[in-house]
């Protein structure tokens, strides 16, 4: 997993990539799954650079950006001072260990953060995520994935179709390919799940109405639901009342 020192020399790139289209695109169906309210109270975990934190500052009551990166955080504050973002409030902290007390959002959202975590990581921010959402509350997050032993039909082409684009681009692009493969193997930077692996994983984490969709590229979007609270016996007997 990248440290916060190795985030803040990549600030730049961070907001460069946040601004394709494709991670425009992934931000807008995460807004769309997410079923913003007024009222809501939500986490951006892995905020970055803010992409998707000031899409939601204007739509929703609160919202907390957290990344793991002290050098993004600043950066998404000034963005947010001058966008006028007054409820945005910003918090250098790690997906494994939100900084939230128990039931206190209502939405939880993350944008290509959690591949980054290994398999014991993604579950510990599962579980962190069900902590604090309230009764009732969502989780939305957009991530890679794709199996990297490419064992399936759709990890092979997710994987040869960055290779193809990465060769298209010529001697910059073999270079690139270069650097990735020496990182993946040596460092494992980055590590994705595949769907049926989100899908399990944040059943067992506790969550409902689990539903977990592959992109055509090499992303996907998962949606669930914290199961709101059951009535206590006091309760159902002043409705049967």
């Amino acid at each position: 997993m990248l440290k916060h020192k190795d985030w803040d020399r990549h600030v730049a790139e961070t907001e460069e990539v946040s601004r394709s289209p494709g991670f425009r695109l992934l931000r807008d169906t995460i807004l769309e799954r997410a079923e913003l309210r007024p009222d809501d109270r939500v986490l951006d975990v892995g905020a970055g650079t803010g992409r998707l934190t000031l899409a939601l500052a204007g739509r929703v009551e609160h919202t907390w950006a957290l990344d793991i990166s002290p050098a993004m955080c600043s950066y998404l504050e000034t963005k947010a001072a001058s966008a006028g973002a007054t409820n945005v409030e910003v918090v250098v902290g790690s997906a494994v260990s939100l900084p939230l007390v128990e039931d206190s959002v209502d939405l939880v959202v993350s944008n290509y953060c959690l591949h980054h975590l290994s398999v014991e990581g993604k579950r510990r921010a599962l579980a962190e995520v069900h902590r604090v959402l309230a009764p009732g509350g969502r989780l939305v997050l957009g991530d890679m994935m794709f199996g990297v032993a490419l064992t399936g039909t759709r990890d092979r082409e997710v994987v040869f179709s960055k290779v193809k684009a990465m060769l298209r681009k010529g001697p910059a692009g073999l270079l690139r390919l270069a650097k990735n493969a020496f990182r993946f193997l040596l460092v494992r930077q980055e590590r994705p799940a595949r769907p049926e692996w989100w899908r399990d994983a944040m059943s067992q984490a506790g969550f409902a109405e689990v539903e977990v969709e592959a992109m055509r590229h090499e992303g996907g979007i998962a949606r669930a639901r914290k199961p709101a609270l059951a009535p206590t016996p006091s309760e159902l007997s002043a409705v049967a009342r």
